[in-house]
């Protein structure tokens, strides 16, 4: 892997940047790894580069029916903070944020990473007192989160509107500023790149057909439309397509999956410093670097494999923007699209083992999953290379299902984000 660097872009800038080789390499699969991981998004990407970087096991897999980065990655809003309510989220997702910070510096690619702050707005009673308990759950966390009053609010974002003629007027907001976004493309590409210099084989349209068990019922590899590819230990990181690909071996998941909508408007000159967020709205908004606003509404109301939802979502959700925020009611929708996303019952992940021998999964992230990437993909590897969970991951099992030692998290992940 030739390294960024300004002496090397410097360089190529003087031969018309011809010079730059292929990011990762295009391999045939060969007959067997020590891991396989069936999904090839940012969270497939990540656990295959810690297995590599962290654990030193290069010879592994990532397989992707599509294109790395085709699915859920590449169709959020690339949101990322770390907020969350109880104790076990606030760990995994404060773990994945201090990983955000310096992630950039350990791919050498730039994932272009913004701590620009999201604020999450109160429009009632029930808001406020719910943002301040998890202002105070943050701070015993040692999580960084403020209560701004509605004039705080403008203060910091000026578009909102904090009248008191809306029908959801702003009270107050709740506002963590290390928080922000990121490239999406560029976090798949950047694990992408380092994986593949380190020798795992990333293989693109390469669908898995079904999972192969041993006379014991262990899992021993996986039939493609590539061929059979053996493997000691199968990690599934397949988001809203993990309860087919589970189902491959006989496991049912305590998974739904839902369309997932948003939508971006014509670029204009930067005029949205931050991320807002409204759960009693239903809508969230921030400005990309090309100047396009994007835009993110909740989930479809039905289960669907569709990558198409219901046009009323989005008209509601711009509704509650033009009303929030009354500036942009003459803006232009550019495009929209969704995504597929695995919810379950208590809306927080699983990462972990299987009934079934060898066979991992790390799933239902419902629509949080991109804040969560490094740290998801870093617990996950350790997971895979130890066979037992790492402590931040050890709360997030399938057995939680069965105990009824649920992480309820609906409250803080309300709305897609």
């Amino acid at each position: 892997m030739r390294r960024f660097s300004l002496s090397s872009l410097l360089s190529e800038s003087l031969k018309g940047h011809r010079g730059w080789g292929r990011q990762w390499r295009d391999p045939q699969p060969k007959p067997a790894y020590d891991v396989v991981i069936v999904g090839g998004g940012g969270h497939g990407l990540a656990t295959a580069y810690y297995l590599a970087t962290v654990h030193g096991i290069t010879n592994v897999a990532v397989i992707e029916k599509g294109w790395i980065g085709g699915g859920n990655t590449g169709r959020n809003t690339t949101i990322i903070r770390s907020n969350y309510l109880y104790d076990e989220s606030a760990a995994l997702y404060e773990h994945a944020l201090k990983l955000w910070e310096g992630l950039s510096q350990e791919l050498n690619y730039n994932v272009m990473f913004s701590q620009r702050g999201v604020l999450m707005l109160a429009h009632n009673l029930h808001d406020v007192q719910s943002f301040k308990r998890h202002v105070y759950a943050n701070r015993l966390n040692g999580i960084d989160n403020e209560w701004l009053t509605k004039e705080e609010c403008k203060e910091f974002c000026p578009p909102i509107d904090i009248s008191g003629s809306l029908r959801y007027p702003v009270l107050g907001g709740a506002l963590q500023r290390r928080a922000g976004t990121a490239r999406h493309d560029a976090v798949a590409w950047g694990y992408a790149r380092g994986a593949d210099a380190r020798g795992v084989d990333i293989i693109q349209n390469c669908e898995v057909k079904g999972i192969r068990r041993d006379a014991s019922g262990a899992a021993i590899g996986v039939e493609t439309t590539r061929g059979y590819i053996g493997a000691k230990r199968i990690g599934v990181v397949a988001a809203g397509h993990t309860s087919t690909v589970m189902a491959m071996a006989d496991v049912q998941m305590p998974l739904e999956s839902y369309p997932l909508q948003a939508l971006v408007s014509e670029p204009v000159k930067p005029v949205f410093p931050c991320v807002v967020m409204s759960n009693a709205v239903h809508a969230y908004i921030s400005q990309s670097d090309k100047g396009e606003l994007v835009i993110g509404a909740g989930t479809d109301q039905y289960t669907s494999y569709s990558q198409q939802g219901g046009l009323h979502i989005t008209t509601h959700t711009l509704d509650a923007i033009c009303e929030v925020f009354p500036q942009f009611t003459r803006m232009r929708m550019l495009r929209s699209w969704g995504g597929i996303v695995d919810v379950t019952p208590d809306r927080s992940p699983i990462i972990g083992k299987t009934p079934v021998e060898n066979l991992f999964v790390n799933c239902g992230w419902g629509t949080g999953g991109f804040k969560a990437t490094p740290g998801s993909g870093h617990v996950f590897a350790h997971t895979l290379a130890t066979g037992s969970p790492h402590a931040i991951n050890a709360p997030f099992t399938l057995d939680r299902f069965r105990t009824g030692r649920l992480i309820d998290e609906a409250a803080a992940a309300a709305v897609a984000h």
